[in-house]
């Protein structure tokens, strides 16, 4: 019978590695030295360790008492054998009887014998896995739960050994992580492209020893630790301003207190690990454990428990203050919210997030800001640290991590032609969008922040289209002064010096919801209390910021525009609640606009068909094609599955674009189109053809979009269009991009 191992002997062992890893050998030897010293350690005939050769393929790295020629030779996949097995679900194989065991795979090549025992153990860091550590042997027997806990700590010192290169190979195939080219697959929050170094939002904490020689002082070190900890969210108790934060920070305290957490890590460190390794093995536990969990509400409780152990381990080590921004920087974070994101500034050239929306905070400042943003790039926080170089392809949906000079060229080319056609559009910056046809289409840029409007000039847009007035609400703690909103206000008319701006009004709920406001609950936020919706609800917010509209235009034009209108009710009770407050300025003697112009913006197909009354009553309308197609095609934009699959130049969409143009002819109300596809040549270009002539776009699409329009005869244009919907084709793009191909 095998000798069980004591936490004694499991130090003893940890010490015997830490003695190897300081030799000065190559990381093959190192790997070598370490399985005999754990089949040696633990009386077993085979210890193997498979590390990841890419996602899919697992190689044998190091092996005592198999075959040694089988290093570097066996391979298998993710779906292959029980060590397979142990790396695609994250858990321990341990079975008495190997070859009977569902999955199990004989690799003759290895020149093994039919082992019976076998124990797999996950090599992984905060549960990214990095391969498999096995032991095995030819008694017919279970290991015990002490040999598998032994095993589990020495795996846990293979991660951060391979985290900070120990295991460098000869031959380049055992990388230290962190130097190997990475790609990325996201989704397209903001289109564009950008390079430059990676900054890390949340700092990554690098557990530089993994070892300890004094058990004693590292649990002085962890109660120490655990005593700021619980002090800190003591604080953040006091400090909590409403009933949601007050239950999120209950729950940090819950974890900071709790008994089983803290007896694990002192396991651990009884075991030979140091207390910052301690922390980061029940860290990678919980990790591993999240992506098996499918129940949303205890996936936020082990994220809870995850953050706790970040402030746990920056406490313990001291790396808690970020480094010094690089320039050009690219921001890498699992999500961010839209006051941090701020705070960061306009020096950003790009962003990557783990999660997130298209709709999000973040991809609403990244369009303000036309930087390139990718949402939902899968572990690139665990992959990238500061000062790594990346390279975002904002139009493609990608993110190359430390690239090769191969894909370094073939982007800096990317970015070489982009740059030349910037510098054509730039010549024709202040000529009208005048088409062949002599058509003109009048374009605007949209905003949001004040640091949107030193690019009117430069952009060559006729006005702000769009200003969106929700950042101002979201970036707070608090719901902001009357006062402020008008110091503001009158800033952004100042700084558009005479071009009109047309503000929208608070657009908040689904996706955009105020830190200060509680909630809902809803199963289909899109579609729930949101934009005027909330205004008329809740009519002291909506009155305070007309008030401030009316006090920052005094003397001046104003221009404001009701958001999410579904029917004419909604519109003539937001009218009355500006009428209310022009009536209260007037009377409190304040001086008034020179002008108003009131519209709506036109997001829901039925206000397509409200009464022709409503049209007469609006001075302007602006399509919001972003939420009007989402709910035209029933098709959540938020939705990878589905959002791809309806096309704005659909037939029918453009029919219905059609419609709604030809309303508006017949009343004389003002139209615009805002929205992304409005800033995409092509799409602009079959816009104006179905007959708008104003579009409001980033600032940085207007050049590429004008450029296009001057180009095309629109009547052309719209004769394929119709020829399209004639033939009965699904979608007017294939037809329209082979006319423009042939007009080159």
């Amino acid at each position: 019978m095998n000798a069980v191992p004591t936490e004694t002997e499991s130090r003893k062992l940890l010490g015997r590695l830490r003695a190897a890893m300081a030799e000065d050998s190559t990381g093959q030897a190192r790997l070598d030295k370490i399985v005999e010293l754990i089949a040696s350690s633990m009386v077993t005939e085979v210890c193997s360790i498979y590390l990841f050769r890419d996602e899919e393929t697992l190689e044998l790295c190091a092996t005592e008492g198999l075959n040694a020629e089988a290093v570097h030779q066996t391979r298998m996949r993710l779906s292959e054998g029980l060590v397979g097995r142990v790396a695609r679900r994250g858990k321990v194989v341990n079975t008495a009887d190997a070859p009977s065991t569902r999955g199990f795979r004989y690799m003759p090549e290895t020149g093994e014998e039919v082992y019976s025992a076998f124990c797999g153990v996950p090599i992984q860091r905060l549960g990214t896995p990095m391969g498999v550590l096995v032991v095995q042997s030819k008694d017919a027997r279970e290991y015990s739960e002490d040999e598998i806990y032994a095993l589990e700590v020495v795996a846990m010192v293979l991660a951060e050994m391979t985290e900070l290169g120990e295991l460098t190979s000869n031959d380049d195939f055992v990388m230290a992580r962190h130097q190997q080219p990475a790609m990325f697959r996201g989704i397209v929050g903001q289109e564009g492209v950008a390079m430059g170094p990676v900054y890390l939002h949340e700092p990554r904490v690098v557990v530089t020893n993994p070892f300890s020689d004094d058990p004693e002082q590292e649990l002085k070190r962890m109660e120490d630790a655990l005593d700021t900890l619980r002090i800190s969210v003591d604080q953040m108790l006091k400090g909590a301003s409403s009933k949601d934060e007050l239950e999120v920070v209950e729950t940090f305290r819950m974890f900071a207190n709790s008994r089983g957490w803290r007896k694990r890590m002192e396991a651990d460190i009884a075991s030979g690990l140091s207390a910052e390794a301690a922390v980061e093995k029940e860290q990678s536990t919980a990790r591993a454990r999240m992506s098996q969990v499918p129940d949303a509400y205890l996936r936020d409780r082990l994220h809870d428990l995850d953050d706790l152990s970040n402030r746990l381990l920056r406490i313990l080590t001291g790396q808690g203050e970020r480094a010094e921004m690089p320039k050009n920087a690219i921001l890498v974070a699992r999500n961010i919210g839209p006051a941090e994101l701020l705070d960061y500034g306009r020096a950003l050239k790009g962003i990557v997030l783990e999660e997130g929306s298209v709709g999000s905070h973040a991809a609403v400042i990244a369009r303000a800001w036309a930087i390139p943003l990718i949402i939902n790039a899968d572990n690139i926080t665990t992959e990238a640290l500061t000062g790594d170089m990346v390279m975002i392809d904002g139009d493609q949906g990608i993110v190359h991590l430390r690239p090769d000079e191969s894909v370094k060229t073939a982007f800096s080319d990317k970015v070489a032609m982009q740059t030349a056609a910037q510098e054509r559009y730039a010549s024709i910056r202040d000529e009208p969008a005048t088409a062949q046809c002599d058509s003109t289409v009048a374009l605007h840029m949209n905003a949001g922040l004040m640091a949107d409007l030193p690019s009117l000039p430069s952009s060559g847009a006729e006005g702000v289209g769009l200003f969106r007035t929700e950042l101002q609400f979201l970036v707070r703690n608090q719901m902001p002064r009357r006062a402020e909103l008008v110091a503001l206000y009158q800033r952004v008319v100042d700084a558009a010096q005479g071009k009109p701006v047309v503000f929208r009004t608070l657009d908040i709920g689904s996706d955009k919801v105020l830190p200060y406001m509680k909630p809902n609950d809803e199963p289909n936020p899109a579609l729930g209390w949101r934009a005027i919706r909330v205004g008329l609800d809740k009519p002291g917010v909506l009155r305070m910021q007309l008030q401030a509209l009316v006090r920052a235009h005094k003397g001046r034009p104003l221009h404001v525009m009701f958001p999410f209108v579904a029917q004419f009710d909604e519109y003539r009770a937001a009218q009355a609640e500006l009428d209310k407050a022009l009536e209260r300025e007037r009377i409190l003697g304040h001086a008034l606009p020179s002008e108003i112009h009131v519209g709506a913006m036109l997001e829901t197909p039925s206000l397509a068909f409200a009464p022709r009354k409503f049209y007469e009553e609006v001075e302007f309308l602006s399509i919001g094609g972003n939420d009007l197609k989402q709910f035209f095609f029933a098709a959540d934009r938020e939705n990878e599955r589905v959002r791809r699959r309806y096309d704005t130049l659909n037939v029918s969409f453009l029919s219905f674009i059609e419609q709604i143009v030809a309303r508006c002819v017949t009343t004389d109300t003002r139209l615009s189109f805002c929205g992304e596809d409005a800033g995409r040549p092509l799409e602009a270009v079959c816009l104006a053809a179905m007959g708008l002539r104003s579009l409001s776009m980033r600032p940085a699409s207007i050049g590429p979009v004008k450029h296009m329009l001057r180009r095309v005869n629109l009547d052309e244009v719209k004769a394929v269009i119709d020829t399209a919907r004639a033939e009965g084709h699904q979608s007017v793009r294939p037809a329209v991009t082979e006319f423009l191909r042939s007009r080159k």
